[in-house]
């Protein structure tokens, strides 16, 4: 069985994942962004043990907290190569929001479309999703799936931002993600969770009756 466990940390509230294995303990942490100390107590409470921690993309609030993660569980930072520049970059990001965040140390991983990350007896899969950022990945499991700032409940990632596309978002999630099972329960960077099938049909930016719908 899976166990996920969701922070919304930092100033700008981004959702951080805990993703781990009933059986054998080992978790994955997904987009750490702040508050690092909350998400080691998360994982103690649970028993659980840091095995990867996986950056569905490169923007500060999703990734402050790489080295304050790794530090003491020595766990790999896995990240899409098209965004693993970015991560010595985090303290000017943050600074033009007046946050100050330590940049990552660089990535142990880079994962692409396809790539599989075994934690315990899960296996996330790896759906290349850019359009906010170029290297946005979104990670699937039976039933779930993460997808940063890709989509969000009603709306999608901004991509007014340096590498984004509102063209290559809407194909990444009107050809990877609306595929999905309708009740596939999608885990998001910042907000509620939604489900495939109520996105598909009623999201005003990409859903069935879209004026922006290709």
């Amino acid at each position: 069985m899976v166990i996920i466990k969701s922070l919304a940390v930092g100033p700008i509230m981004a959702n951080c994942f805990i993703v781990g294995c009933e059986e054998t303990l080992q978790a994955a942490v997904i987009d750490p962004g702040d508050e690092a100390d909350r998400i080691l107590i998360s994982l103690a409470e649970s028993n659980l043990t840091l095995k990867y921690i996986i950056n569905t993309h490169g923007h500060f609030d999703h990734v402050g907290a790489n080295k304050r993660l790794k530090d003491p569980s020595g766990a790999p930072i896995l990240i899409h190569a098209l965004d693993a520049a970015m991560l010595n970059q985090l303290a000017a990001s943050a600074s033009a929001w007046g946050l100050t965040i330590d940049n990552s140390p660089p990535p142990d991983q880079t994962i692409d479309e396809g790539d599989t990350i075994s934690v315990g007896d899960i296996t996330l899969t790896v759906i290349h999703t850019p359009g906010h950022t170029p290297g946005g990945i979104s990670l699937k499991t039976d039933g779930h799936v993460f997808v940063g700032d890709t989509l969000f409940s009603g709306s999608i990632g901004r991509t007014d931002f340096p590498g984004g596309s509102f063209e290559t978002l809407r194909a990444s999630i009107q050809k990877k993600l609306f595929v999905l099972d309708d009740d596939v329960q999608v885990h998001t960077g910042h907000g509620p969770r939604t489900t495939i099938g109520q996105e598909r049909r009623y999201n005003p930016f990409v859903g069935e009756n879209s004026v922006f719908h290709g």
